[in-house]
């Protein structure tokens, strides 16, 4: 049965993107990709997937960033399709699905299809992928562009299209097609309205270290109600709306503007809203409605249009995720809008006409914020992301082409989360335990706590503690055991949401588990425990203000309220912070549950440790063995270190630590060492790198018999690097090692001097020999070492050693400056020959009486 067409003609009434579609055409007639660049409002996303459709005969997929935009999206196209939601337009987001067997275009947000594709790696019934809103650069749409790369050499028939308001075309069309044949770019501007921007800084701060400052909230709806009235006098069809970093600022700013502004539609646009309330803020009013001042966060920025909106209000605030590397934590934190999100915000006021953006900050202010967003991939947690390509079978990302490489340190981090939980080998490769982790539509930390949790405290307590810490629900005094409780008996939208969440989950708990009723406390912590062991923390300080608690990771975190009581907690989420809750620490404690000690041991088995530590006091080294639980001392006890397995590795342990200096280094072994210093940085392999950090890493290699010497109670300072170090010498090139880096140079009078060779961490120093010039009378060519590599650098010393020249040129110096040093020193050391012709006199280390007795 053929399928009816879209009308693309009556689709396109009144939408700018229309006149482009020729060229659309044109594209797609000679290519199987394609980049799209056109302001928000135009019409493309509207447009472009029906276009595709009706080139195609399989499904064509729309991805878009955030699930209320596939939803409202889905339900434009439908509505003016005229066919019913989930029919030939549906969509499918996380816990939400509206599609039928023939529908011809679903949108689904980017993660949706990231995880589709593992298990369909070839899209099978898929014609094309449109990619929406690629300049807000979210991490599942980055590496949704590698994948499909990938997936059409599967599939030459496969069409990738990218689609954004503000766009990279050029950068984005070659990594969509090749170097040699980029994707064809389809560009479309429209004439812009004329846009008023107003300033009005706040006198109080922005941000302070708890957040978004009450005095600016206030500023902000005071700015909101003020313009709005303005507005609202001379266009009572004209809406606002106010941008805001977060939830949180938008339900505080609504909640000041209900009572300023009581004659005025105040409405919440944020992700953490019921669908049917973020459905009909979207949806627009009628005429006879009284105006709206609406409250959002950065989903209105682009991905989605509000009609009717005349005035932007913009706190120039925006919420990101960001990675503290230093503690091991990563979240979402509140940083100035980049000025190309201010300018997307500051667009939807002039979409149908002349519109004014008030900015809540001085031109200054806005002026130096950044230029643009930093693409999340380069800020955000990549444990996700890195067990997505682990199963997709490109750890890391390699082979793949990707808008920007992953970072190499948020990888690393990622990697070693993943080979804690099971989720991965050595190779990088996902193991069955991480491709059941990924089949798990959440976090793998959290799927983790989901699926073993289940097995020990029951899949519903499993999957409501998951549904919190996934989910958007706030954790009141960070007790996340009694939001759990709370949630279970309240009956508002988010305790709603949390119930349609925890179903969800519970079908990807194992079968026949024990159902467990009572959210105690500890079961609560041990669930979290599961998804980040790296994250009990133990206390280690109380005082009035809260406690301080050290994290298996050994982070440091402050806590207050009744969870400072507590001796083990289970920790959910820590972030950056300053004041009380802090504890000095610098970080905070958000959400926990206490947990028990026994429970501790469950969930982080492969933390524990017990071992035996040994430091260096005096120069001597002692030993005690200790149990712990990553950074956390559980107990400890003096024991001999002794010369057995676990003296020699403690000693090994804590020359790592403390670094080489505990040793003495006598002249042989600092000389020895140069050399082969040298020798690496001039010739490389096989010459081993001799760097402080290199011989750390390597210790067993050169050093492994000291070590046993040292656990048996021998000083450090008896102990003679330079046999040690002469393990390091290649074999069978050894034999040329003193050849290739001589300990002495024999100079022309016969004297062997020795060379002083540079300090191993000087890249740029030259070996020396310090000689009296009249040992080289004559010496016309400059010796070098290291092969030829490297000349030796004189310095030519006076009868009293004192430096007279310093050269690697000695035949320049002989011709040159030499008469200088001459009339300057022959007055001064008469008794030491200074030839007028240094070539032809004869190399002495004597005096001219001494020189001539023979």
């Amino acid at each position: 049965m053929q399928r009816s067409p879209f009308d693309v003609e009556a689709l396109g009434t009144g939408l700018a993107f229309a006149a482009a579609l020729g060229d659309l055409d044109a594209a797609l007639a000679d290519s199987t990709t394609a980049v799209i660049s056109a302001p928000p409002g135009t019409g493309k996303t509207t447009l472009v997937p029906a276009v595709v459709a009706n080139r195609s005969e399989g499904r064509v997929i729309v991805t878009q960033p955030r699930r209320v935009a596939a939803r409202a999206a889905a339900r434009r196209l439908s509505e003016l399709d005229g066919s019913p939601l989930g029919t030939r337009v549906g969509f499918t987001v996380r816990g939400e699905r509206q599609v039928a067997t023939d529908t011809r275009i679903e949108f689904v947000t980017a993660g949706v299809l990231l995880r589709r594709m593992l298990s369909d790696p070839g899209l099978e019934g898929t014609a094309a992928v449109i990619i929406d809103e690629v300049h807000e650069r979210a991490i599942e749409t980055d590496l949704l562009i590698g994948l499909l790369g990938e997936a059409r050499q599967l599939r030459d028939d496969l069409a990738v299209i990218a689609m954004s308001a503000t766009l990279d075309a050029d950068r984005v069309a070659h990594v969509l097609g090749t170097d040699a044949a980029p994707a064809p770019v389809v560009t479309q501007t429209v004439p812009a309205h004329p846009l008023k921007e107003r300033w009005m800084p706040s006198s109080a701060p922005r941000l302070d270290g708890r957040g978004v400052t009450r005095g600016f909230l206030d500023h902000v709806a005071d700015v909101a109600v003020s313009s709005g009235r303005e507005l609202f006098r001379t266009d009572r069809t004209a809406d606002a709306l106010v941008f805001a970093p977060g939830a949180r600022e938008v339900s505080e700013i609504a909640r000041r503007l209900h009572e300023k502004a009581g004659d005025i539609d105040v409405r919440e646009l944020h992700g953490q809203m019921p669908a049917a309330e973020q459905d009909a803020v979207i949806r627009g009013r009628r005429a006879d409605q009284p105006p709206r001042i609406i409250v959002t966060t950065s989903l209105a920025e682009s991905s989605l249009t509000v009609p009717g909106v005349r005035l932007v209000v913009d706190t120039c605030l925006s919420r990101q995720p960001q990675r503290d590397a230093a503690r091991g934590m990563s979240g979402l934190v509140t940083v100035p809008t980049s000025r190309s999100s201010a300018v997307q915000r500051a667009g939807r006021a002039t979409r149908q006409g002349p519109g004014t953006v008030v900015r809540c900050v001085d031109e200054r202010t806005y002026a130096a914020a950044p230029a643009r967003p930093a693409p999340e991939i380069a800020t955000t947690d990549l444990t996700d992301a890195a067990l997505l390509l682990a199963c997709w079978g490109t750890p890391g990302g390699a082979g793949l082409r990707l808008l920007d490489p992953l970072p190499a340190d948020s990888l690393r981090d990622a990697v070693t989360v993943l080979r804690g939980l099971g989720a991965i080998d050595d190779d990088g490769r996902a193991t069955d335990a991480g491709r059941e982790l990924a089949r798990i539509p959440t976090d793998p930390r959290l799927a983790r706590a989901l699926r073993d949790g289940s097995r020990i405290v029951g899949e519903q307590l499993a999957a409501e503690v998951v549904a919190l810490l996934g989910g958007d629900a706030r954790v009141a005094d960070g007790d996340v055991a009694a939001a759990v409780s709370a949630l279970r008996h309240r009956r508002d939208p988010e305790a709603r949401r949390w119930t349609r969440e925890v179903s969800r989950l519970r079908r990807f708990t194992p079968a026949g588990v024990p159902h467990r009723e009572s959210p105690a406390a500890d079961a609560v912590g041990l669930v979290i425990a599961l998804a980040f062991p790296d994250r009990i923390g133990r206390r280690v300080d109380r005082s009035s203000h809260g406690a301080t608690f050290l994290l298996a990771s050994g982070t440091r975190a402050g806590v207050t309220g009744a969870l400072a009581d507590a001796e083990w907690l289970a920790i959910a989420d820590v972030a950056r912070a300053q004041g009380r809750a802090a504890a000095g620490t610098g970080a905070v404690i958000r959400a926990a549950a206490v947990i028990d000690e026994d429970d501790v041991e469950r969930a982080a088995g492969h933390l524990l440790t017990d071992r035996v530590e040994a430091e260096f006091v005096d120069g001597r080294v002692t030993a005690r063995r200790e149990r712990r639980i990553g950074a956390i001392l559980r107990s400890s006890a003096p024991v001999k270190a002794g010369t057995d397995g676990s003296g020699h590795d403690a000693v090994r342990r804590a020359i790592e630590r403390n670094g080489l200096d505990v040793f003495r280094w006598s002249d042989a072994a600092t000389h020895l060492r140069r050399r082969l210093a040298l020798l690496h940085r001039e010739i490389g392999d096989p010459w081993p790198d001799v760097s402080d950090k290199a011989l750390l890493s390597d210790l067993e290699s050169w050093l492994g018999p000291e070590l046993t010497t040292l656990a048996g109670g021998t000083p450090a300072s008896r102990i003679d690097l330079a046999p040690a170090l002469r393990r390091l010498l290649p074999w069978p090139a050894a034999t040329d090692f003193d050849a290739l880096a001589p300990e002495r140079l024999t100079v022309p009078s016969g004297s062997n001097v020795r060379i002083t060779y540079p300090p191993s961490d000087d890249p740029t120093a030259r070996p020396v020999v310090a000689v009296k010039l009249q040992e080289c009378f004559g010496w016309a060519e400059t010796p070098r070492v290291a092969n030829g590599r490297v000349p030796v650098l004189f310095h030519l010393l006076s009868p009293a050693g004192r430096p007279l020249a310093v050269t690697d040129d000695l035949a320049s110096f002989w011709s040159g400056p030499y008469a200088q040093v001459r009339a300057e020193m022959r007055g001064r050391y008469p008794k030491h020959p200074w030839p007028e012709d240094p070539w032809q006199a004869v190399p002495t280390r004597h005096t001219k009486n001494r020189a001539a007795r023979g």
